[in-house]
């Protein structure tokens, strides 16, 4: 299966498909906004809006499993990232990244990108980084601030600008 076949939640409560991304370097992230990490929605929006002319799209996937850091609605989470990070990348309905009920995109992205202790995501704001060919190249741990991943966006936009 590719990466493109699957269908995600937004937040409006549609589904989408990664199709439509077909063709650019993604960064996945699952979220939370009462998190430690929070603020790297940031460095997320700098790097969309560095990169993202040129062909990166960032999306983000609310999770509430870690501590229920994500208790908010939909909605709700897409004001507050808008009012206090400036996000304008696609903020994606809440999903389960872990579990039974973890969502297809996320066992896809653990299975091409395993971590340290295997399969499972461990915390808010694990990202991974896919080629435009929807390859997983990278996993970053929560604790990578999103501009140590410029250089490797840089590279991946070189790629396929050949």
């Amino acid at each position: 299966m590719s990466i493109y076949d699957i269908m995600i939640p937004t937040a409006a409560g549609k589904q989408q498909s990664l199709g439509d991304f077909k063709g650019k370097i993604l960064l996945i992230a699952n979220t939370a906004s009462k998190c430690g990490f929070t603020p790297q929605y940031k460095e997320l929006e700098e790097l969309y809006q560095k990169y993202g002319k040129r062909g990166l799209a960032i999306l983000a996937f609310p999770c509430n499993q870690f501590l229920k850091q994500e208790p908010a609605e939909n909605s709700e989470i897409q004001n507050f990232c808008q009012v206090n990070y400036g996000v304008t990348f696609p903020i994606f309905g809440k999903i389960d990244v872990n579990g039974k009920n973890a969502h297809e995109l996320f066992k896809h992205l653990t299975e091409q990108a395993p971590g340290w202790f295997g399969k499972s995501i461990k915390w808010n704001f694990t990202k991974f980084l896919v080629d435009a060919q929807g390859q997983v190249r990278h996993r970053y741990a929560p604790i990578t601030k999103p501009n140590k991943i410029a250089p490797d966006i840089e590279k991946l936009l070189l790629e396929s600008a050949r």
